[in-house]
């Protein structure tokens, strides 16, 4: 994983998780339902950012690493799975 992407995916990560524990503790307390979906929806936008940066990562180094190298079968079997995965 090239470093530029680690850091921005830990990055990601921290704040989701800070996100999910906000959320947690909107629960308990009993907070207004429209806005902890309002909350949820946000974590949703954050691991959609997330899976972008990560896909470009693996695009970037993996993928190119693999058409270069004959094994381009390899790279679009993993792209088609991703697709499918993404619109189950």
């Amino acid at each position: 994983m090239q470093e530029n992407y680690k850091k921005k995916l830990i990055h990601h990560l921290h704040r989701i998780k800070g996100q999910v524990e906000g959320i947690e503790r909107m629960v308990e307390a009993r907070k207004y339902c429209v806005d902890i979906m309002t909350q949820s929806l946000a974590v949703e936008k954050s691991l959609e950012r997330f899976n972008a940066d990560l896909l470009e990562n693996h695009l970037t180094e993996h993928v190119f690493h693999q058409f270069m190298h004959g094994q381009s079968a390899k790279a679009t079997d993993e792209m088609l799975k991703i697709f499918k995965l993404k619109n189950k």
